[in-house]
């Protein structure tokens, strides 16, 4: 019921919110800028990240199914998976609060270095 409510929350307002969500431009003109934005890319994600990026980490979602059971599988997940968790928060109707993505930010912050 939890996510249900969060996803009709999300599917109400996240096409607004992505739509708004411009990507930032890349600079690809130099190695080391490059080089950089690699290494980004393969970092493990953390609570700034895109919820995409954290359920498709198989330690990352570990922890996100622990605080937010059936998001990984929610079948409006593609609705709201750009989106980081605090994006989602103002939209999920008290289902998400800050003292849940504390704990999630904990538990990435406590997960061993791969």
């Amino acid at each position: 019921m939890k996510s249900l409510l969060l996803a009709a929350a999300v599917l109400a307002i996240a096409p607004a919110a992505v739509a708004q969500q411009a990507a930032p431009a890349q600079d690809h003109s130099n190695h080391a800028n490059h080089a950089n934005h690699t290494a980004t890319a393969t970092a493990r994600p953390t609570i700034a990240s895109p919820i995409k990026d954290l359920l498709n980490n198989p330690q990352t979602a570990e922890v996100m199914e622990k605080h937010l059971p059936g998001v990984g599988a929610h079948p409006m997940r593609p609705q709201f998976e750009d989106m980081t968790l605090a994006q989602v928060m103002p939209l999920s109707q008290g289902m998400i609060t800050q003292a849940t993505i504390d704990a999630i930010d904990a538990d990435l912050k406590a997960l061993p270095a791969s």
